[in-house]
């Protein structure tokens, strides 16, 4: 497996990212591994970015007026 070198790192950085680790039970490489694994796992978007992605999904769609089946819901 390739090996990445980060340099130039802020204390502050490297102090919370050690707290981390050790929160968690893990050594800091393993920790930054687990951290880079989650940031590009599945899809993700920011909030902003998947609102937008919906919306371009249904955009040129009709759709029905969900106030009516409410109040049919809500007659049952």
């Amino acid at each position: 497996m390739p090996d990445v070198l980060v340099r130039d790192v802020e204390e502050k950085v490297l102090s919370k990212l050690k707290s981390r680790a050790k929160k968690n039970g893990r050594s800091l490489q393993n920790e930054l591994l687990q951290v880079f694994a989650s940031l590009t796992d599945g899809d993700s978007l920011s909030d902003e970015e998947t609102a937008d992605k919906i919306r371009n999904a249904l955009r040129g769609r009709k759709h029905s007026d969900s106030a009516e089946l409410l109040r049919e819901d809500r007659r049952r």
